[in-house]
C-alpha cells in the first residue's frame, strides 16, 4: 500500500481478522470488514465534499464509532483530523475551525459554523449507504499531518498539536509494548476521544492490536461498572477524578472485576488513597504520564511495579527519551525536582501555524519542553510533582500544590480539593486549599490546617482553606486552576 499511515489500519486489519469485532456502542458491533467498508465510503463522501490530501477535517460530537469513522476516514484520503472539544462555547468551536482552517464538519450537534457539514444520524447513514465503496490508496508518509489536537488552552487561546502518522504509529508501539495489549482486548472508551490519552492510549493501539473497543458517549460509573462485567473488559482509561467515582458508585463493593487487566490512569496525579483502593481490590492501578505534544506517552508505570511503586509515573516509554533537568539545562540529582523533558518519534512536529510558540518549547533536535516538574527516586521512577505554573513560590520557598493536595485527600472528609497561590503581603504568595467535603462531613478550616501541620513542612501548609460544592474541571477531568485562581484569588 502506499499509504503508511494509519489511514490504511482498517484495511489491513480486515485483511487479518475480518470477522473479529473491532467496534461496539449502542447495542451494536462492527466487525473489521465492516468498519473497514464504512471507512472507505465516508471517505469518499469526504472527497465530495471538498476534503483531499492536506485539508482539515473537523469532528465534533461525543464519543461514537462515526468519530473513529471520520479519523481513518481523513488519514485515508491524506487529510489531516481535527477533533473539537463538545464542552466548549460556540465562539471558541469557531476559533478552533477557523485556525486549522477545517474545509469539512462532521457533526453530531446541530451548531452551523458555516462549514460543510456531514451530521452524523440518518443521514450519515444514508449516505453511507450510497456511497462509493472502491478502496482508496492514496500516498500517505509517516511524516505527513495525521492529528491537529487543540490543547486546553487555559494559559490562553488553544493551540494546535500538529500528531504526525508516525507520532500515532510510534506511540501506539510504546502503549503494545510496555502496557502489553493483546488481541483480546477489550477496552471501555468512556473518556472524551477528542482528548489525546482516550484516543491514543487505548483505542487505536486496541484496533492497531486486532481487540475490541466498547465507545460510551460518556463516562456513568454505574453504567461502565455493568460494562465491565457484561462485557468481560480487560482495559480502560480514566483520570483519577473518573476512577475515585467509579470506586464511590453503587455496586462497587460486589462488583466482578476479575476480567480487568490494566486500569491506566493520567492527567493529573493520582492521590495514593486513590491507587491504594484499587491495589486492596487486587487490580494493577498504573500510573501514566503523558502529554498532548508526546502524543501523548511519556512515562508509564510498569504493572509488576504498581505496589512498589505506589503514586509513581513510572519510566519512559519503551520508544521515548526522558530528562528531568534544571533551568541551565543539567540533569537534576536523585529527588531533586526539575523539569521534565521528553525527546522521541512520538513527539509532535510543532503547534499549528505558530512557528514561535513552536521554538519555544521544541528544540532543533527534538526535545520538548513540558513545563512539569517531576523528580526521580534511586531506582529511576519518575514522580511527577506539578505544573512549573502552578508552584508557589512563598518566601522564597517552593510549595508544589500537588503535594500537598496528595495529604488533605487522606483526611477522611476529603472528597475532593485543590492548592492553589494567593497573593499575601508578607510571602509574597501563600497556599489557600479548596476543599469539597464528603457528605456529612461539618466544614472546620482550623482542623483540616492542623492535620497538614503534623505531616507536612510548615512553610507548605496553606494559610487558609475554602469549602466549594464543586471543583471547576475541563472534558479531560483536569482541575481548571487558572479558574479557581480567578474565584478565589483573594489573600488568607
Amino acid at each position: 500500500m502506499r499509504n503508511q499511515g494509519i489511514g490504511a489500519w482498517p484495511r489491513r486489519r480486515a485483511r487479518r481478522t475480518p470477522g473479529k469485532a473491532a467496534v461496539v456502542h449502542d447495542g451494536r458491533t462492527w466487525t473489521y470488514r465492516e468498519l473497514d467498508d464504512r471507512v472507505t465510503r465516508l471517505a469518499h463522501v469526504l472527497r465530495g465534499m471538498g476534503a483531499g490530501p492536506g485539508d482539515r477535517v473537523a469532528y465534533l460530537g461525543d464519543n461514537h464509532p462515526a468519530f473513529l469513522e471520520s479519523l481513518f476516514a481523513a488519514a485515508a484520503l491524506g487529510a489531516v483530523f481535527v477533533p473539537l472539544n463538545t464542552r466548549l462555547s460556540a465562539e471558541e468551536l469557531a476559533y478552533m475551525l477557523a485556525d486549522s482552517g477545517a474545509a469539512v464538519l462532521v457533526s453530531g450537534r446541530a451548531d452551523d459554523f458555516g462549514l460543510p457539514t456531514l451530521r452524523v444520524g440518518e443521514d450519515y447513514e444514508r449516505l453511507l449507504e450510497s456511497a462509493d465503496g472502491t478502496p482508496l490508496d492514496e500516498p500517505v508518509a509517516p511524516a505527513d499531518p495525521c492529528i491537529v489536537m487543540y490543547t486546553s488552552g487555559t494559559t490562553g487561546r488553544p493551540k494546535g498539536a500538529v500528531l504526525t502518522h508516525g507520532n500515532i504509529i510510534w506511540n501506539s508501539l510504546n502503549v503494545l509494548v510496555d502496557v502489553d495489549l493483546t488481541a483480546d482486548e477489550v477496552t471501555l472508551v468512556t473518556a472524551p476521544l477528542f482528548h489525546t490519552a482516550a484516543l491514543n492510549m487505548t483505542c487505536l493501539p486496541t484496533l492497531l492490536k486486532g481487540g475490541q473497543v466498547l465507545v460510551e458517549a460518556a463516562f456513568r460509573p454505574e453504567r461502565a461498572l455493568e460494562l465491565i462485567q457484561r462485557h468481560r473488559v480487560t482495559l480502560l482509561f480514566g483520570v483519577p477524578a473518573m476512577f475515585d467515582s467509579l470506586a464511590a458508585a453503587d455496586g462497587w463493593r460486589e462488583a466482578d472485576l476479575s476480567s480487568v487487566r490494566t486500569l491506566l490512569c493520567g492527567g493529573a496525579p493520582a492521590p495514593e488513597a486513590l491507587i491504594r483502593t484499587y491495589l486492596a481490590r487486587g487490580l494493577a492501578f498504573v500510573q501514566g504520564y503523558g502529554m498532548t505534544e508526546a502524543a501523548p506517552g511519556t512515562l508509564c508505570l510498569d504493572r509488576a511495579m504498581s505496589h512498589r511503586k505506589v503514586g509513581s509515573a513510572g519510566v519512559p516509554h519503551f520508544f521515548t527519551d526522558v530528562r528531568i533537568v534544571r533551568p541551565d539545562g543539567t540533569d537534576v540529582e536523585q529527588g531533586e525536582p526539575g523539569e521534565v523533558i521528553v525527546h522521541g518519534p512520538n513527539v509532535m512536529a510543532g503547534y499549528w501555524g505558530r512557528p514561535e510558540e513552536t521554538r519555544a518549547v521544541l528544540t532543533d533536535d527534538g526535545w520538548f519542553s513540558s513545563g512539569d516538574v517531576a523528580v526521580v527516586d534511586e531506582d529511576g521512577y519518575a514522580f511527577v510533582v506539578d505544573r512549573i505554573k502552578d508552584m508557589i513560590i512563598s518566601g522564597g520557598e517552593n510549595i508544589y500544590p500537588a503535594e500537598v493536595e496528595n495529604v488533605l485527600y487522606e483526611h477522611p472528609d476529603v472528597a475532593e480539593c485543590a492548592v492553589i497561590g494567593v497573593p499575601d503581603e508578607k510571602w509574597g504568595e501563600v497556599g489557600k486549599a479548596v476543599v469539597v467535603l464528603k457528605e456529612r462531613a461539618t466544614p472546620d478550616a482550623a482542623a483540616l490546617l492542623a492535620y497538614l501541620a503534623g505531616r507536612l513542612g510548615r512553610y507548605k501548609v496553606p494559610k487558609s482553606v475554602e469549602f466549594a460544592p464543586a471543583l471547576p474541571r475541563g472534558a479531560s477531568g483536569k482541575v481548571l486552576k487558572p479558574q479557581l485562581r480567578r474565584e478565589y484569588a483573594s489573600g488568607a
